[in-house]
């Protein structure tokens, strides 16, 4: 490891963010100086202060690069939830590819030296997870979606970049979740209802999607975990490496509001719903993860039931507080 990295996290005030925050500083310590940036400026409780960083500003970008002459750049900057970039699709491609190239470009020109570690998603797979088998990182890119499409148009534009040079590691994560994550993913959707039946602000009635689709979820503390793995490894991964950040366990997500209903404090009805029905929903998604644990020792630490417990205590104290 080098004597002190320079790291530079885009999206840093995000979900995500925090839990990296705290994983660099965990196994960094005070050899890394790292510089967060966000949308908008302001101050963080990890980070301190957070620098404005526009990444569909090309400009801004390679300021930012030339600044902070980065050894690392941990890429977190986007639109987080695929129903958000779905209702925008131009400009979920303007920050997803738009923001990618603008990265990769500015660390080409102004910190050659420098490690790209872009945070991509699991669900650029797609189609190819009809299978209903682990995914692999040589599975077929197949996006269902405006959101997954343009989270695969960077990978794979990245990935093309490391022929002029770029150094960079694409990292697929599959569904993750825990403290501070929005109600527009499922398990803290389910966490804040369950919440607020429990302090008297709704009816003790639940609503629901589809519940028959499996999906792979991990702690985000794991998740922040392997990121700083490959972070540190760099330098001995392959240029374009491309690595899967995933359980390998499918979970039903009837039983996983089930996990949720049990440490309910109060009886709880569940009510179909069909505003939230996904037609298009892929019937089981998973990942393969051997790489990442072969390469980088990594694997999940933390419990499911743990993350659930984390995510339902977290709303609670939400509802609480409001």
């Amino acid at each position: 490891m080098p004597t002190m990295m320079r790291v530079l996290v885009t999206g840093a005030a995000g979900f995500v963010g925090s839990h990296l925050a705290q994983a660099l500083k965990r196994a960094c310590g005070d050899d890394a100086l790292v510089r967060a940036t966000s949308k908008t400026a302001g101050q963080h409780p990890d980070y301190g202060p957070v620098s404005a960083l526009d990444i569909e500003d090309a400009a801004a970008v390679a300021q930012a690069i030339q600044d902070h002459a980065p050894t690392h750049v941990i890429h977190l900057a986007g639109i987080a939830a695929p129903s958000a970039a779905n209702a925008n699709p131009r400009l979920a491609w303007n920050v997803h590819l738009g923001g990618a190239l603008n990265l990769g470009e500015a660390i080409l020109r102004h910190a050659p030296a420098c490690h790209l570690l872009h945070v991509g998603t699991g669900l650029v797979y797609g189609a190819t997870a009809k299978s209903g088998q682990p995914l692999s990182e040589d599975a077929l890119l197949a996006p269902t979606d405006g959101y997954a499409a343009s989270k695969a148009a960077a990978d794979l534009a990245l990935g093309a970049m490391n022929q002029q040079g770029l150094k960079c590691i694409r990292l697929r994560p599959f569904n993750h979740s825990g403290l501070g994550q929005s109600d527009a993913f499922v398990i803290p959707a389910f966490a804040r209802q369950i919440a607020e039946i429990e302090a008297g602000l709704s009816p003790p009635q639940l609503r629901v999607g589809n519940l028959d689709a499996e999906r792979d979820f991990l702690d985000v503390r794991d998740v922040a975990r392997a990121y700083i793995l490959a972070m540190l490894r760099a330098d001995t991964l392959e240029a374009g490496a491309i690595l899967n950040i995933a359980s390998g366990m499918p979970r039903r997500i009837g039983d996983v509001l089930e996990t949720l209903l049990t440490q309910a404090k109060v009886k709880i009805e569940v009510v179909s719903d069909p505003a939230r029905m996904r037609p298009s929903d892929l019937p089981r998604i998973v990942g393969d993860a051997k790489r990442a644990e072969n390469i980088l020792g990594w694997s999940p630490q933390h419990g499911f039931s743990d993350m659930i417990q984390v995510v339902l205590d977290d709303w609670r104290t939400r509802t609480t507080v409001r």
